[in-house]
């Protein structure tokens, strides 16, 4: 079974096809893999906190064991009822394990794996997209129209409204991680307990920025034209093992903004107060914004949009080759930066 199309995933959730009794859910959204699979395992089982109904496994446990996964599998529940197996697969290759399960000719039990952002041959997703009774849900980090639809379901959760000029402040501190999304939104709501609607104040008041934070630097470096800065971070990057998703992501999400700073720039005259920018700039990045905001204008800025787009579907597409594409990507952007300020 292929990976579900976006629009297919939540109706999957709210009916979890018991003829796919298992389901692997991946992407470099941690957040997002956590939370489709708890809502998986809610859905498949009575009782979360039942031990006899849901049982929890670690990748290092089935790589050592792979038999451990079909006994589990295959097990009756003690008092009736529905069960559930959640698997973490970690970094080991728990594919065997799998491919055991997905051969049995009968499994009731709901097995629901957790796992990062996977390439497209890894074992692991290669033999759940081919097997009939598997599903697949990918997790990519949230699109701007998703992020619309979870400042709107969390606030209208907490009877709340948000004014337009609020939610385009709020929108670029989103993204990147779903569940650190869902909390800012909660503590937005939280803040604004007893008021109907939240402003532009609340968003600076309460709302850090929930996206990947670690990689603001490095993006900086690529728009500011920082070369040798860049290649740091980039280093930096691998070896925390942060996915290539999610440098691209930030990348094209910072270069939104710039974009539409820059076009609030031009049509304020040109002069460039880093301080009046909405949403506003952390102190610390003030100095490296403004000077990426002085090497691109609209025109340069809607070119690297299409040169990056670019970039991300031949990383997708070519995922064996997507580090390489991400460096050289930004490195092209840095070079293009420095070009503009000469």
């Amino acid at each position: 079974m292929v990976a579900l199309k976006s629009a297919e995933v939540d109706k999957f959730l709210g009916r979890p096809d018991p003829g796919r009794p298992v389901v692997l859910v991946f992407g470099p959204d941690a957040g997002l893999v956590r939370e489709r699979v708890s809502a998986l395992i809610k859905a498949s089982v009575e009782d979360v906190n039942d031990p006899f109904s849901l049982v929890r496994l670690e990748g290092e446990e089935l790589a050592a064991d792979p038999a451990r996964l079909i006994e589990e599998a295959q097990t009756i529940p003690l008092f009736g009822g529905r069960r559930a197996v959640w698997v973490k697969a970690g970094n080991r290759n728990i594919a065997p394990a799998v491919d055991a399960v997905l051969a049995s000719p009968a499994i009731e039990c709901r097995v629901a794996i957790e796992a990062g952002d996977l390439r497209r041959n890894a074992p692991l997703r290669v033999i759940c997209e081919r097997a009939k009774n598997a599903a697949v849900l990918p997790c990519y980090a949230d699109s701007e129209r998703d992020l619309e639809r979870l400042i709107d379901s969390e606030l209208r959760a907490a009877g709340l409204t948000i004014k337009p000029d609020a939610r385009a402040v709020l929108l670029p501190l989103l993204g990147g991680d779903r569940a650190a999304s869902r909390n800012e939104l909660r503590k937005l709501a939280l803040y604004a307990r007893g008021r109907n609607e939240i402003d532009t104040d609340d968003i600076i008041a309460v709302v850090s920025d929930a996206s990947a934070l670690e990689l603001d630097e490095l993006v900086d470096a690529a728009y500011a034209g920082r070369s040798s800065e860049l290649e740091t971070q980039i280093a930096k990057a691998r070896i925390a093992g942060t996915s290539v998703g999610s440098i691209l992501f930030a990348a094209q999400r910072q270069l939104a903004q710039l974009h539409r700073w820059r076009i609030a720039i031009e049509a304020a005259g040109g002069r460039i107060s880093v301080d009046s920018l909405i949403p506003p700039v952390h102190f610390r990045r003030k100095n490296i914004v403004e000077a990426a905001l002085r090497q691109w204008n609209t025109t340069r800025l809607a070119a690297a949009m299409t040169e990056l787009a670019d970039a991300v579907l031949a990383a997708r597409r070519t995922p064996a080759l997507a580090d390489t594409i991400a460096e050289k990507t930004l490195l092209d952007l840095a070079m293009k930066a420095r070009r503009n300020a000469a």
